[in-house]
């Protein structure tokens, strides 16, 4: 039985293909060690027997997430006799990057250029006779849904599998420090069933899961060969002696393939532009310019935070209301039974209480911001804002698409922390987890905004301005602590990040919103309420359990207030920051509880009546400054830490995912005390 692999990039019609070649001889299971999906099938073509393997999507072979490590050591390491590159005919640049890199690895492939109707109606034109001639390989127009083009792929692959055909596949050739190295490893390296080219590049480059993928397939290990690791050593001293070590000479390979892709999409691909390429066109030169990017980006953000702030007012003053008459006729019913009153001002006003306070706060905010943000989502702006951020988070050694889930902190941090999935590097997806609480979710916007206008400016859009500047603040501090994270505990080379930048296209608004309700608000909200109950009863115990100093709560206050004064603040704002753990929307609230020496969460009539119990309470300028900077740098909330260990596994990440946003708080409000 010959044995065919399926390689292409994500979305590019590769398990449509493998579905029309097999048909119901297929089946799935996991491979080896991972928890990557595989996918076997079967067919028959000129009296021979052919397996398919389809391999994951990946963008790039140089290895980063488990798809990219399954795809790598299945071409370099296993036995097949032809690979069938899939490619989307409507962006082939983007995936004649793969497809050079697998090259490097066999000349048995056939390049399968799919979605040709699609690329027929964009008014695309690929010469695919030249672009077999570059390549040297067969070049083949398909499409695989409606089996256009798949007798002309069969035998393509059957003429390379049955040896009746033999391809001279091109070769990328990289700088001179680069092949030097090349040529010095290949003259020491064993005959093994490896490409020596490939395999001297990898043993430059250095890369720890190839290094460890050799030694398990091959039983090779390169440090056993005192020539071969002093020619490895001689090789790095060349690039070192050239600034080509580490992520230098990562970005040397990567420009190479993109330069010679985009060359060769140049001359093999001709395109009429439609009437919306120019529309979508001249919109990118608006939202991703270096001039006008950023700034419309904020102003965006600013719109759709405006939006959410505003817009939740009124629905949450009536989810108040209906919760404020449902605890009265709750505490009427248990009374009437003859509970205990003290049992029933626990359950009401300290149990009830907190969790209705955390539902009307968060939810309507959550129901206009997320919604928003999904529909610009699939309007195609949330690619182009990463693709603006990507050089900045890049220059951290993280990932670009750390911003999407930087933006999707603003609506909640766990939905951000959750969002990190599409993060492939391990190390960088860590990196987005744990500094995803330094971005402020719509819990800390109401704390905000009511400080802001009651300490700075009243008018709601220069309150908006602040508002946006600590925005921009808590992005300074997200890049600075991915920084320090990816130097210190989290040390790595930044992956090559291919940005797909998707059509503009009409947003589907029933489907998005009703995703965004059952993925994003009902699994935050549960999780909340989850949390809420618990500290409700906490709060309500510390506020009622009286002792010589008045009760619980203010004696905590009180232990506090040496280390909230050194941080600008004092003990009761500190107090109601580890008591608003469950949410955020509630550290005011607490703050006015221990003030006030009530025993239940008070709320506040107006803000200047807020502003004067403040004030008679110490509260200055610096006071307010501080409180917003923490209000920014602090531990993630109940639902966010839950969710960070839902996610890592693991106690260390997320205790660091408390200690970063933590530390990078108490330094600033320290400064800012000392300074103002």
């Amino acid at each position: 039985m010959r044995t065919v692999a399926l390689a292409g990039n994500p979305n590019v019609g590769k398990s449509t293909l493998f579905n029309e070649l097999t048909g119901l001889s297929q089946h799935t299971g996991n491979w080896t060690g991972k928890t990557v999906d595989s996918a076997e099938g079967e067919f028959y073509y000129k009296y021979n027997d052919y397996k398919v393997i389809d391999l994951p999507g990946t963008y790039s072979l140089i290895s980063n997430s488990a798809e990219e490590e399954i795809a790598r050591d299945f071409i370099c390491f296993h036995d097949y006799d032809v690979v069938v590159c899939v490619a989307d005919s409507t962006n082939l640049e983007r995936n004649l990057n793969l497809v050079l890199q697998v090259l490097e690895l066999t000349d048995n492939v056939v390049l399968m250029l799919n979605i040709s109707d699609e690329a027929k109606k964009k008014n695309i034109e690929i010469n695919e006779s030249l672009l077999s001639q570059l390549l040297g390989i067969p070049v083949v127009k398909a499409t695989a849904r409606s089996g256009k083009g798949i007798n002309a792929l069969l035998e393509e692959i059957h003429l390379i599998a049955t040896h009746s055909k033999k391809n001279e596949a091109f070769k990328l050739s990289y700088i001179s420090p680069i092949e030097q190295g090349i040529r010095i490893i290949s003259k020491e390296l064993p005959e093994l069933n490896v490409n020596k080219r490939f395999l001297a590049i990898k043993l430059m480059e250095n890369n720890k899961s190839f290094n460890e993928s050799l030694k398990r397939e091959t039983g090779f290990d390169y440090h056993d060969s005192y020539k071969l690791e002093r020619a490895v050593n001689r090789a790095r001293e060349i690039l070192i002696r050239f600034n080509l070590e580490n992520e230098g000479f990562i970005n040397s390979i990567t420009s190479q393939v993109l330069t010679k892709a985009r060359e060769t999409a140049r001359l093999t691909v001709k395109k009429t532009p439609s009437k919306k390429d120019r529309f979508d066109e001249r919109l990118d030169k608006i939202f991703m310019s270096k001039i006008t990017g950023i700034p419309i980006m904020l102003i965006l953000l600013g719109f759709i935070l405006w939006l959410t702030v505003s817009g939740s007012n009124y629905p949450s003053s009536l989810l108040k209301e209906f919760f404020d008459f449902v605890e009265l006729k709750t505490a009427n019913a248990l009374l009437t039974v003859n509970i205990p009153t003290s049992l029933v001002d626990c359950v009401v006003h300290g149990i009830l209480r907190v969790l209705f306070w955390v539902i009307a706060v968060m939810l309507p905010p959550m129901a206009i911001f997320f919604p928003l943000f999904a529909l610009a989502e699939d309007f195609g702006l949330l690619p182009r804002i990463a693709f603006n951020l990507d050089s900045s988070f890049e220059k951290c050694n993280a990932c670009g698409k750390q911003a999407l889930t930087t933006c999707m902190g603003y609506g909640c941090n766990a939905v951000g922390v959750t969002g990190a999935r599409i993060i492939d590097s391990p190390r960088e997806r860590l990196i987005a987890i744990i500094t995803n609480s330094l971005t402020p979710c719509n819990g800390r916007f109401p704390s905000l905004i009511a400080v802001i206008s009651m300490f700075f400016v009243s008018n709601s859009f220069l309150s908006s301005l602040i508002l946006l500047a600590l925005l921009v603040l808590s992005m300074a501090g997200t890049l600075l602590s991915s920084k320090i994270l990816s130097e210190t505990v989290l040390k790595g080379v930044p992956s090559s990040f291919v940005m797909e930048i998707p059509p503009y296209r009409k947003p589907q608004f029933l489907k998005v919103i009703g995703e965004s309700v059952k993925n994003r608000i009902v699994f935050v909200l549960m999780r909340a309420v989850a949390v809420a109950a618990p500290a409700g009863l906490l709060i309500w115990l510390l506020a009622n359990i009286k002792t010589a100093n008045g009760s619980i709560l203010t004696d905590c206050a009180a232990l506090l207030d040496p280390i909230g004064r050194f941080l600008g603040l004092d003990g009761v704002i500190l107090l109601a920051f580890i008591l608003g753990f469950p949410a955020n929307e509630i550290v005011i609230p607490i703050m006015l509880m221990a003030y006030l020496a009530g025993g239940t969460l008070t709320d506040y009539s107006s803000l200047e009546g807020l502003r004067e119990i403040l004030v008679a309470n110490g509260w200055s300028i610096t006071t307010a400054i501080c409180f917003c900077v923490f209000c920014l740098f602090h531990f993630p909330c109940s639902t966010t830490l839950l969710t960070v260990y839902k996610e890592t596994k693991s106690i260390k990440w997320t205790a660091l995912s408390v200690l970063c946003p933590l530390l990078l708080g108490t330094v600033c409000c320290s400064i800012i005390n000392v300074v103002i």
